[in-house]
């Protein structure tokens, strides 16, 4: 009420100040300042955490207010750089961003990659408040009271640090006015508090994270709190600065279809950044970041032509995901974050509080399986298809050649919820012409005739195999209908049942992945209430090795030879 400038009326509002909180597990004071606000009423405080009531348990957006889920530890302070940085680079415009987080968080490795991201691009419109209460959840945190090392930590990070008694509200004040004087420097403000404070038997005390106050001592606590309170006077926020661009991020659409020839050799992950690049000179809120693999995902084609609207965010992947959805948060941009598929996993929790936090964000990742060829198992991702498939918001692409990735591009950018894209490092020829048309949900039978024997269901570079070995097959007197999905979640459920029907209720799936949540167990889901039809599996069974991309695909069971075997043994059987 002293220092953010907002529309108390409008939360959403572009050119108000944000505020995250990052310890979603103080959401009731969060709530209250609303009520305060006169945003919410008083009397749906009473209402907290029950099944119709959006005041849950830890904030999501929900409440207007909110712009990112919080509570799993350590990554509001990812989101607020994504904010800061839209606003001082994109938007450049008077808002500031407000990151309050727990002294226990600040064990998370993910809040020193966001502290180190803020002050390598000077967000000076930034300030995150460490609340130093010394006691985590089961016990004191690591440093508990030791403000001054909290301190040094933040000014070794480049931060603008300032210690103060976080019970002194003129003290807080005049930190935060003191912020927002400095340039080129976020501020961090070390706020030492006692956790009860003033409650006697609670004050500081252990194992009172998230209990409600004794019934017995209910009284005697609000007659100490309301003793404490010096104005009733109604609190009125500053009106902010109108000095936000109006943008447009809808309907998006490419002014020139693909330019690729039939049979030309691409891989997708290169479409991926001819693309991003072309759809960037189109709308120019589209922004893309990386995590220092720019050079293999080709976002650095993107970067070459739209540098000021790219986000090197270097070997932090965590915080690459938190600084995504933070750039996408009130529709300001639309982002797109790029890396090999494998380390997404690493920032699989911040991917999942994305979905909480209803954030449309893309996610591109390239290098998948073991078709990458000698970098070895540690850069392969296997695992990417099973992770994405259980984000309930999530639509995966999975394009097979340059032609979809570029449509997999533009309609991931036009798509609610979160996009993976998954792209591969082999070159693939093209083979779809540039008038072409792509959904999602709906597949592509790439190959069928009237005398199909079994349905071939694959993706990437397995569609490539599975359609050598329908040319190998068809020498042999054997046709076979072979699948492009697209996208793998929504899975074309009406294609693939009338392909098996038409092929004798036969389907072979074959995947660079592992069989765990891949292509093949979407399909089996797809077809189990299905009569009649039988899937069988191609998948990666083992951790791989290093070899060349053809070896591998042999050595795993998932090149056209292999293909070629399981469409014989299915006869054979």
């Amino acid at each position: 009420f002293n220092t953010m400038k907002y529309k108390a009326a409008a939360p959403a509002d572009a050119n108000n100040d944000r505020f995250v909180l990052s310890k979603g597990h103080a959401a009731p004071i969060l709530y209250a300042a609303w009520a305060e606000a006169g945003y919410i009423k008083e009397s749906d405080l009473l209402n907290l955490r029950k099944i119709d009531s959006d005041l849950e348990g830890h904030p999501t957006p929900k409440l207007p207010f909110v712009d990112v889920a919080t509570g799993s530890l350590g990554q509001g302070l990812g989101a607020a750089c994504g904010m800061a940085y839209t606003g001082k680079y994109f938007d450049k415009a008077s808002y500031r961003v407000y990151c309050l987080l727990g002294d226990g968080e600040s064990s998370e490795g993910a809040v020193w990659e966001a502290l180190a991201f803020a002050s390598h691009y000077k967000l000076d419109n930034l300030v995150a408040i460490f609340d130093v209460n010394r006691l985590g959840q089961s016990e004191a945190a690591p440093l508990q009271h030791q403000t001054e090392i909290y301190r040094k930590r933040c000014e070794a990070f480049g931060w603008n640090t300032y210690v103060v008694d976080g019970h002194d509200v003129a003290e807080l004040c005049h930190a935060l006015w003191q912020a927002g004087q400095l340039k080129d420097k976020p501020t961090a403000i070390v706020a030492k508090t006692f956790k009860g404070k003033g409650i006697a038997g609670v004050e500081n005390e252990d194992n009172w994270h998230g209990k409600p106050m004794p019934k017995d001592k209910v009284e005697a606590i609000i007659e100490a709190i309301q003793n404490q309170i010096q104005t009733t006077n109604k609190l009125c926020p500053e009106l902010p600065v109108e000095d936000t661009p109006t943008v447009c991020i809808d309907s998006i659409q490419m002014n020139t279809p693909p330019s690729y020839k039939m049979g030309e050799k691409m891989a997708t992950r290169k479409a991926y950044g001819l693309a991003l690049a072309k759809l960037g000179h189109v709308n120019n809120r589209v922004i893309a970041l990386d995590g220092d693999t720019k050079n293999s995902t080709f976002s650095e084609i993107f970067k070459k032509d739209h540098p000021e609207r790219y986000i090197e965010c270097f070997i932090a992947e965590q915080n690459m995901v938190s600084v995504a959805m933070g750039c996408a948060t009130r529709n300001r941009t639309v982002a797109f974050a790029s890396t090999f598929a494998a380390f997404l996993s690493r920032a699989y929790d911040h991917i999942r509080m994305g979905a909480i936090s209803q954030s449309n964000v893309n996610l591109c990742g390239s290098h998948c399986g073991v078709s990458i060829g000698e970098d070895g198992p540690s850069q392969m991702a296997l695992e990417d298809l099973a992770m994405f498939r259980a984000i309930p918001t999530c639509t995966i692409f999975y394009p097979s050649d340059a032609v979809s990735t570029e449509h997999a591009v533009v309609l991931a950018a036009n798509t609610k919820g979160i996009c993976f894209i998954r792209t591969s490092r082999p070159e693939t020829a093209v083979i779809y012409s540039t008038d072409e048309k792509f959904e999602i949900g709906h597949a592509k039978v790439v190959r069928s005739s009237d005398t199909d024997r079994v349905t071939i269901i694959g993706a990437g570079v397995t569609l490539h195999e599975a359609l050598a070995a329908s040319d190998e097959l068809s020498k042999q007197g054997t046709n076979v209908r072979v699948i492009d999905p697209f996208t793998i979640k929504p899975l074309d459920a009406t294609t693939i049942i009338s392909s098996a029907r038409a092929t004798g209720g036969r389907i072979i799936t074959v995947e660079d992945h592992y069989r765990e949540g891949g292509i093949g167990e979407a399909v089996s889901a797809a077809v189990a209430g299905e009569p009649g039809i039988i899937v069988q599996h191609l998948a990666v069974n083992r951790v791989p090795r290093s070899g060349k991309p053809n070896e591998l695909l042999d050595l795993f069971g998932i090149s056209a030879k292999c293909i070629v075997d399981a469409v014989k043994s299915t006869f054979a059987n």
